[in-house]
């Protein structure tokens, strides 16, 4: 067990977060952001699975087939798109639903530090955007949180960090359409 690695990394990653939620002004979910990852079922899994270079859930869910620490965690965490599914009363099937702004805004802090603390010195804006598009998430998204997501993605890589936040605080959490949702209201 790496205990206190783990420690370490879920704490430098709640940092890096909560530095990001202040900057668009969500002090709330900066203070509280992933403290299910001290929990016992959290916590002890992610000791015993600790690697350091990437999520310790991977590792458990390659060992056991399945993520115990993974399964408490999404459903603690509304900045996480798997919390937001529910059963569509037409079709009888669980289905994606779309995910409050200020989570989303949560979720682009959350992906920006896992990389930043994963990845170290090799950590790029382009980071968090190249490992979205490399993953199968993006089917199991709502399609409107993740052409959003997308779209704070790209802006990350191409415009920097002072841009992106500046948008998630002044449009964005403000309730401001998208650039495509302005096309529509014409």
């Amino acid at each position: 067990m790496k205990i206190w690695q783990h420690f370490k990394t879920i704490t430098r990653h709640r940092m890096i977060v909560m530095a990001g939620c202040f900057r668009v002004g969500l002090y709330w979910q900066g203070l509280t952001h992933d403290l299910s990852k001290y929990s016992p079922t959290e916590f002890w899994h992610g000791a015993k699975y600790y690697q350091g270079t990437r999520s310790p859930n991977a590792a458990e869910r390659e060992d056991k087939g399945y993520s115990e620490a993974w399964m408490h965690h999404k459903g603690r965490n509304r900045h996480h798109y798997e919390y937001w599914t529910d059963m569509n009363m037409a079709t009888l099937q669980y289905e994606a639903v779309p995910m409050p702004r200020k989570y989303l805004a949560e979720q682009i802090m959350d992906r920006r530090a896992a990389c930043m603390v994963y990845q170290g010195k090799h950590y790029t804006p382009a980071s968090p955007l190249n490992y979205f598009e490399n993953s199968r998430e993006r089917s199991l998204m709502h399609p409107q949180n993740r052409q959003e997501l997308e779209f704070l993605l790209t802006m990350l890589k191409d415009e920097g960090e002072d841009a992106t936040f500046r948008y998630i605080k002044e449009n964005m959490l403000r309730g401001k359409p998208f650039p495509w949702e302005e096309n529509m209201e014409e």
